[in-house]
């Protein structure tokens, strides 16, 4: 878990429209499309002590994903975005024959894995980044209940290993399902930024254009950064 940094506050959330510069890294803002960012542990009540007592806000419940030994809790990100904080279920672990996702289980510290885009039609999304030799994974459904007993079921194309380490996100599809965003009791975050750094930023930047996704991206070991802005101050997630 990174530290916070003591400057700035909370400003409404949003996104902000453009399109790429001319390198192909996004200039500022953060993708419309963002459906939610992936933050892992190795010890879910640890990560989500820490993450209280630093930023001021209690994440939400949000579920179990029985089968795949994993539960998650959200903070909302605006109306159309959130974070999931994710970690093994210790009282739910996974089926035989299946192995939690994001890597989960080999995980030693808590670290931003991974991130969703909602394209508007995301079979498209798919199919034009396998045009660009990016197999993101077929759409799957899936499902889980909340805490109140509802049902969210989705569809899901999630490759692993992940392409680019991650870094390029995968595409989730909410279909009638509203989105867990839009719950009026989930407490909630500004976020700033999402930037990234990759070893091969000129492939990372192919796919993304393929995916008409804009991020970022700087040279370096892959990775993801997001900033917040919360209740007590400015706060990183890497």
């Amino acid at each position: 878990m990174t530290t916070p940094d003591p400057a700035g506050g909370i400003e409404p959330g949003g996104v902000e429209p453009g399109g790429f510069e001319p390198d192909g890294t996004a200039p500022g803002g953060v993708e419309p499309m963002l459906d939610h960012l992936v933050y892992g542990t190795p010890d879910l009540a640890r990560t989500i002590a820490e993450f209280t007592v630093r930023t001021g806000i209690t994440p939400a419940v949000g579920g179990r994903h029985l089968g795949r030994g994993t539960r998650n809790m959200l903070v909302g990100l605006g109306p159309t975005a959130y974070l999931e904080i994710i970690g093994l279920d210790l009282e739910h672990p996974a089926d035989p024959g299946n192995t939690p996702p994001f890597g989960l289980a080999d995980l030693t510290a808590p670290r931003l894995i991974t991130w969703a885009v909602h394209p508007p039609d995301p079979e498209s999304t798919v199919s034009d980044a396998a045009v660009a030799g990016v197999d993101l994974g077929p759409l799957r459904q899936m499902s889980r209940r909340t805490p109140t007993g509802d049902l969210l079921a989705w569809r899901l194309a999630v490759a692993e290993p992940a392409p680019f380490g991650g870094v390029l996100p995968f595409v989730i599809d909410w279909g009638s399902t509203v989105h867990p965003a839009r719950n009026p009791d989930l407490p909630q975050a500004a976020l700033r930024s999402l930037t990234a750094t990759h070893p091969d930023q000129a492939g990372l930047t192919r796919a993304l254009r393929a995916m008409r996704v804009r991020l970022a991206v700087a040279d370096g070991p892959a990775a993801l950064i997001a900033v917040l802005d919360t209740t007590r101050g400015r706060f990183t997630l890497s």
